[in-house]
């Protein structure tokens, strides 16, 4: 943990001293050496970065939900309700309603919402932005994402996407420190989505200090 503060730390004095590099340099506190970094419970964080998974000689398997520091992560990152920071806040939605014609999909599934002509299910679609925060403009160059929710008799069916074609990261464990990296800082908004070199610099050093990633 020392060691990457040390390194983000590292990274922003490199760079040339700005009026930007003075007002992140009170956010960049390295740890105490010697301290590791502990659960809620105290437990020591051997390796924040991989998630826990089937392994065979072979192939690397799914993620196991046994992994309590994994769970931690991402239990915090879904509670935090920072303006700023809520991923997909610029939006547009539309109710409707889905209806099959037909049954020939029961070759395939027992999922009577794909099945039964004689059902007209709820659906509300949304899409949207994923990196822009409040009052960000819906035209810049960012990824875009929608949700779908169908209403259906057995209970809510979910479906989510983005347009690309392979994601930011290989581990869902790096997912809200990627997020953390390109959102905008609560106290001043910066970068947004319009700020395309913002982004560019805040990803870049979110690639130099993690090990696995796609891009």
């Amino acid at each position: 943990m020392a060691t990457t503060f040390s390194a983000l730390k590292d990274t922003v004095m490199s760079i040339t001293d700005t009026k930007k590099v003075k007002d992140l340099s009170y956010e960049i506190c390295p740890a105490p050496k010697g301290q590791k970094m502990t659960t809620d419970y105290g437990v020591k964080v051997s390796d924040p970065d991989n998630w826990l998974r089937v392994v065979s000689e072979k192939t690397v398997g799914p993620a196991l939900l046994e992994d309590p520091i994994a769970r931690e992560k991402i239990q915090r990152f879904d509670h935090e309700r920072i303006p700023e920071r809520v991923v997909h806040a610029r939006g547009t939605g539309a109710h409707g309603y889905f209806e099959v014609f037909d049954n020939s999909m029961e070759q395939y599934t027992l999922a009577k919402v794909l099945t039964d002509p004689s059902r007209k299910t709820p659906v509300f679609v949304r899409f949207s932005t994923v990196q822009g925060s409040r009052g960000s403009s819906d035209t810049v160059r960012d990824v875009r994402g929608f949700a779908t929710k169908f209403y259906t008799e057995e209970g809510n069916w979910d479906l989510v996407g983005n347009n690309i074609p392979v994601f930011f990261i290989q581990d869902a464990i790096k997912f809200p420190d990627i997020v953390h990296a390109l959102k905008p800082e609560p106290k001043n908004e910066v970068p947004q989505g319009q700020t395309a070199v913002g982004i560019q610099i805040t990803y870049a050093k979110f690639k130099k200090l993690r090990n696995k990633f796609i891009a």
